[in-house]
């Protein structure tokens, strides 16, 4: 008698309920994007000796021979090689009593061919006493613990956008390895298990390995590069050859002065703008003397002062000041000094050093001639004479002279004075009056100072500039602080003779003082044409070269000594991308900087249209108002 079993509506229409479901969900699973979505290329094929991964071209390779000697940071040519290179390392410690034994037989094995070979009246074999020596010296050193045996493996895959490519990059990087006896060969017919072998799984499925000891090992260090990274010091950008970060403290070099070439709109002023809000963060104080009115929004920011000179202007600023110095021998020569500068100063006034033609030759006039300059001389003296300033440290404090009392001095002198008087009118009673020929209402206390030019006319913007370089070089003496001095569009100093010179004795006396210098040029032609100009380069141990125009780069390949690769890259960077010079070594370094920091520096009309439309709007992503460093700079304030 067949049984019945009776089926329950209700829980068959929940299983199918239940298998819908699942199947549902399965297939919204198979929708979702996940992670090895993104990574994993759109397809991959295996040939016997490389493999494509989507459009791009690979080949894996293994070294299998060493010399008898590596030395530390052999490898440092390969990780610095300007291309991409996945790279991995292997490594399988070995008990030492196994390679004692082994080491053992070895010894016994070579000895005994040494004996047949005499024996059978044989020359002697170099190689066999050369690995009798080695391995006695390698059983030496385990049996007392001082060296380790590890079984080492390495293996790098290379990639080309086509296979033309693809061979060239083999080719030099087994050049590269070949020319320290390191040999490579290509994983023919395994470079999927060189691909496995390579990729970040940890996965040796090549399994060609090599005995090595602990000091060989340790010469194999992959990150022996050209770093410019220090333990202080701030962030300049990142390291192109190897994705290193390049901290560095400029002050830690023979001095702390910098020169900065690139042409207009390749990053120049944005990467000297980020280096100093860097550096203010670090308690470093910046003076920047600015002639096109690009550090305002970053001064504002910070609170800094910004000191406005124009000829509309009320802010004055009066040569003829001296430092107030502690120190007793530049007390006593502080006169003097201020004394040569202004010669300096007043020679560019009157006109500054002349090109004339002299029998179809080029010749240099200068400004005064020797019985002139003698005039000008004792005309200072006696200005500040008057003044009650003598070479006494004692009488510095009083009030100095300005040109307005150097003019009545020369116009009531004998001589050549008048002559002289009428030449520096116009800067008493004339056209620039007023500006520098009063006493300075300038007191700067803080941690940013920016003097802006902009406003100046062209003929009085190298006299401004002499005479802005001369007041922070006072307060330099003054009072001894770690500080940056910024000259923006340098090449205006650099045409005259007089300012180039003040500029060249800046940068060679700064060091004393604990000031670096910046000197910031897009005329790179005109700059490195002065004999000044590179003098001044060669008194600083840090240069940026940004993109080039391609006049300049002959020009400073010559200089800086540049590989005919990094002749070709100069006038091809992107912006912010260029080569940074600390010392003796230099990197190719890409420049970055936070969106707050690019919102404060940045010059470029979009960005700065983006962030004044954020701002208003209320944009709380974008960097507004004010940072506050006073904690920072000052603690306690």
């Amino acid at each position: 008698m067949a049984r019945k079993t009776k089926i329950d509506p209700v829980a068959l229409a929940q299983q199918q309920q239940a298998r819908e479901q699942m199947e549902v969900s399965a297939a919204f699973q198979k929708g979702i994007t996940a992670l090895r979505d993104f990574i994993a290329p759109s397809s991959i094929e295996f040939s016997a000796g490389y493999f494509q991964l989507g459009t791009r071209y690979a080949r894996t390779f293994f070294v299998y021979g060493y010399p008898r000697q590596l030395y530390t940071g052999w490898m440092s040519g390969m990780v610095n090689l300007d291309e991409v290179i996945d790279l991995s390392m292997y490594i399988y410690p070995v008990e030492s009593q196994v390679v004692l034994e082994n080491l053992r037989k070895k010894v016994t094995q070579l000895e005994a061919g040494i004996q047949i070979d005499n024996e059978k009246g044989r020359i002697r074999d170099p190689q066999k006493q050369a690995a009798i020596q080695d391995a006695e010296e390698m059983r030496d050193k385990l049996q007392v613990g001082e060296e380790r045996f590890f079984r080492f493996g390495l293996y790098f895959t290379i990639y080309g956008s086509s296979m033309d490519e693809l061979e060239f990059v083999s080719h030099k990087v087994e050049s590269l390895l070949g020319q320290q006896l390191v040999y490579s060969k290509a994983a023919t017919s395994q470079q999927e298990q060189g691909l496995s072998s390579t990729v970040p799984q940890f996965a040796d499925q090549l399994q060609i390995r090599r005995n090595i000891s602990t000091g060989a090992l340790s010469t194999s260090f992959p990150f022996t590069s050209a770093d410019l990274s220090m333990d202080n010091g701030i962030l300049y950008g990142i390291n192109m050859h190897n994705s290193g970060l390049v901290i560095f403290d400029r002050f830690s070099l023979e001095n702390g002065n910098s020169v900065v070439f690139a042409k207009s709109g390749a990053g120049k002023s944005f990467t000297v703008k980020l280096e100093a809000l860097r550096s203010l963060m670090f308690g470093t104080e910046i003076f920047i003397v600015d002639p096109e009115n690009e550090y305002e929004r970053m001064c504002d920011a910070v609170g800094g002062a910004y000191v406005r000179l124009s000829l509309g202007s009320t802010t004055r600023i009066n040569p003829f000041e001296l430092p107030r110095v502690v120190d007793t021998d530049e007390a006593d020569n502080a006169l003097r000094s201020n004394l040569i500068t202004l010669h300096g100063l007043l020679r560019l006034m009157m006109g500054g050093a002349q090109t004339q033609m002299v029998g179809g030759s080029a010749m240099v006039a200068p400004a005064l001639n020797p019985v002139e300059e003698s005039d000008l001389d004792t005309a200072l003296i006696e200005t500040y004479a008057k003044a009650g300033i003598t070479n006494d440290p004692l009488t510095h404090m009083g009030m100095p002279p300005t040109i307005n009392d150097l003019y009545d001095t020369l116009l009531h002198m004998g001589g050549n004075g008048p002559q002289l008087a009428q030449r520096l009118r116009k800067y008493t009673s004339g056209t620039f009056a007023g500006i520098f020929s009063q006493q300075s209402n300038v007191d700067i206390n803080n941690p940013m100072v920016v003097f802006n030019i902009r406003d100046l006319e062209d003929e009085l913007r190298p006299v401004a500039m002499y005479i802005v370089l001369n007041y922070i070089w006072n307060k330099t003496k003054t009072d001894q602080k770690k500080r940056i001095l910024i000259v923006d569009e340098a090449w205006q100093l650099m045409k005259y003779e007089d300012s180039a010179n003040f500029l060249f004795s800046l940068a060679k006396r700064a060091r004393k003082y604990n000031l670096g210098i910046t000197t910031i040029s897009q005329d790179v032609e005109d700059f490195m044409g002065s004999r000044m100009g590179r003098a001044i380069v060669a008194n600083a141990s840090m240069q940026f070269l940004l993109k080039q125009s391609p006049s300049a780069v002959d020009v400073l390949a010559d200089v800086f000594k540049l590989t005919s690769e990094e002749r070709k890259r100069l006038s091809q960077f992107p912006v912010g991308q260029g080569l940074f010079f600390a010392g003796q070594n230099h990197v190719h370094i890409q420049v970055v900087a936070s969106p707050t920091e690019t919102g404060l520096i940045t010059t470029n009309p979009q960005q700065v249209q983006q962030q004044q439309a954020a701002n208003q709007q209320g944009d709380l992503s974008a960097p507004q108002g004010t940072i506050d460093l006073s904690n920072r700079l000052y603690p306690g304030v």
